[in-house]
């Protein structure tokens, strides 16, 4: 094996420990109760717990469709390369695809390493995949906001994404995380706010196909709210 062969499988390694054994913590108490130690995801690290989400959404209603599969595959291409793709592939499939996966622990080791705007994207790429054969299902849904939560994800928030892929009455104003009562000029300053929260600027640490993914959700509250605006005709 060669020397970046040994580097890689060490990678590897580390993160089924940190994965799988209890005493893997990254918390500390430092004045605020069970306040996180902020630390650095490695990519190695970061690919594989996001696969590992991946695989968790598909199976979430029993049945893994090409077009999931094919999804996650284009994502991971676009991202890495396509060799480095297929090795991540090829180290879930063979070692980590094999064992019980506890999306909380998943969860709790991103929590401790990534920013809430980071997350946010997270759980849009999940969306996207549940949808990439043409529906999201309840069971998809459901389990999309176990994770959301166990992302320390708001309510608001995981209702807000979940409108950009799920068609139902009032979505414009879901996006917005508003009532659809309330008058014009908070819906301005609701738009104001989604449009910053959103902001691709915020992903400036990511890779490129995160940062399209900002982009298009940036793309749906811009949307949402030229919905609303003529919908009410507002100047």
């Amino acid at each position: 094996m060669s020397f970046f062969g040994y580097i890689f499988l060490f990678l590897v390694l580390r993160w089924l420990y940190s994965l799988f054994v209890n005493s893997s913590t990254t918390t500390q108490r430092t004045g605020a109760p069970f306040q996180q130690r902020s630390t650095t995801v490695s990519p190695e690290d970061f690919e594989l717990h996001l696969l590992t989400l991946s695989s968790i959404v598909m199976k979430a209603d029993g049945k893994v469709t090409q077009n999931e599969i094919q999804y996650v595959q284009q994502y991971f291409v676009s991202s890495y390369g396509k060799d480095r793709a297929n090795a991540i592939f090829k180290v879930f499939n063979e070692v980590v695809k094999k064992r019980e996966i506890n999306p909380a622990r998943v969860c709790q080791y991103l929590n401790a390493r990534t920013r809430y705007e980071s997350r946010l994207q997270i759980l849009h790429f999940l969306f996207g995949i549940a949808q990439a054969d043409g529906h999201v299902s309840s069971p998809e849904v459901n389990m999309l906001q176990q994770i959301a939560g166990y992302l320390r994800l708001t309510q608001r928030d995981f209702i807000s994404i979940k409108a950009m892929f799920v068609k139902d009455q009032d979505n414009a104003y879901k996006i917005l995380e508003i009532d659809k009562s309330v008058p014009d000029h908070e819906v301005k300053k609701a738009y104001r706010t989604m449009a910053k929260k959103y902001h691709p600027d915020k992903l400036i640490d990511m890779d490129e196909a995160y940062k399209k993914g900002a982009e298009e959700k940036f793309r749906k509250v811009q949307e949402a709210y030229e919905t609303i605006q003529k919908e009410r005709g507002m100047v």
